[in-house]
């Protein structure tokens, strides 16, 4: 029995923990509060994410992280995104050599611009043929309650990717493998982004047609970017592109779009991570992408109009009009 560590009791570690779990695995959550972790070892249910949820029995907590990781032959990763980097400082000594290194994050680091693998390979030092990502469109309720899904592994090295793909298969999770690591993550990281836009757009009470475009552009914007820092665009094609997108976009369980749409209906930001509850990843990584796609010369209007209504720079009445208010050109997917 393959024993893995999942660093994170929140709604998503949780839910692959569980999948690791059915799929024949001993998992060993790493929980930060006690009670959460006592609640998954006694009641096996996690109250505080994923409430009415009974999970498997495999599956146990620990506040311990040095026991969470203890012997592992993958730790997975679910953090926020902006917290990794200081994380992994403290866990890194504790990771067994010769461990895979799993991250189930989407984001860009802020001030670096480095993706979560990248991080993960310069404070641990692990090769990067022994970090995979797993992306695809995995809202973390509909996996716990075994709904069917799928999602994309990314490693350089097809072996380890081959061994996680084998690790986390169940009757209703199906992983496919790809060694596009680049073009995995970005477009975990830009779908977000996308998708506070599509919760703007629904928060103002735009029609279905505005909301198309915003995912259909989004789509072109994220492959754009992609292409640019070498990524293979047929990736955005597929589940860690428009999968990922189109689930993160239209369902009222992304956290994303949620907070997208309370801005829109007139919540401050404050207000409005409040009302959302968890992380939405896309808040803090935005500048971040934005950034990033500036230095390599990729325009990315939808992209820069959300980073505009987040600094206050301009209202969410005024974000419409900026978009609609571009110069007419040819409709072209990656350029």
């Amino acid at each position: 029995m393959t024993r893995i560590a999942v660093l994170s009791a929140g709604s998503w570690g949780t839910s692959m923990g569980a999948v690791l779990a059915d799929a024949g695995n001993r998992v060993i959550l790493h929980a930060r509060r006690p009670g959460l972790a006592a609640a998954i070892n006694t009641r096996h249910e996690n109250p505080r994410y994923l409430p009415g949820i009974t999970l498997p029995d495999t599956m146990t907590a620990t506040t311990d992280e040095a026991e969470a990781i203890q012997d592992a032959e993958f730790v997975v990763i679910s953090i926020p995104a902006q917290t990794l980097r200081e994380n992994l400082t403290r866990w890194a000594p504790l990771i067994p050599q010769g461990a895979a290194i799993v991250s189930l994050m989407k984001g860009i680091e802020t001030g670096t611009g480095m993706r979560m693998s990248q991080v993960i390979t310069e404070v641990t030092g692990t090769p990067c043929d022994r970090v995979a990502v797993l992306s695809g469109p995995n809202l973390a309720r509909e996996i716990a309650e075994h709904q069917p899904a799928a999602s994309a592994i990314a490693c350089t090295d097809e072996m380890v990717a081959a061994r996680l793909q084998a690790a986390v298969q169940t009757s209703y999770f199906r992983p496919y493998t790809t060694t596009d690591v680049i073009g995995c993550e970005l477009g975990g990281a830009v779908k977000n982004v996308i998708a506070l836009a599509v919760g703007l757009a629904t928060g103002m009470r735009l029609g279905d047609n505005a909301r198309a475009v915003l995912v259909t552009r989004g789509l072109a914007e994220t492959a754009r970017f992609g292409l640019a820092l070498g990524a293979d665009p047929l990736t955005f094609s597929g589940l860690a592109g428009v999968g990922d997108l189109m689930a993160t976009c239209t369902s009222p369980l992304s956290r994303n779009r949620t907070f997208g749409e309370h801005l829109g209906r007139g919540l401050t930001l404050t207000e409005a991570a409040a009302a959302t509850g968890q992380t939405a990843e896309g808040v803090k990584s935005a500048e971040s992408v934005l950034q990033l796609a500036r230095r390599h010369g990729v325009e990315m209007p939808i992209t820069e109009v959300v980073v505009s209504v987040l600094y206050g720079r301009i209202t969410t009445g005024q974000a419409a009009t900026q978009l609609m208010e571009r110069a007419p050109r040819a409709e072209r997917y990656t350029t």
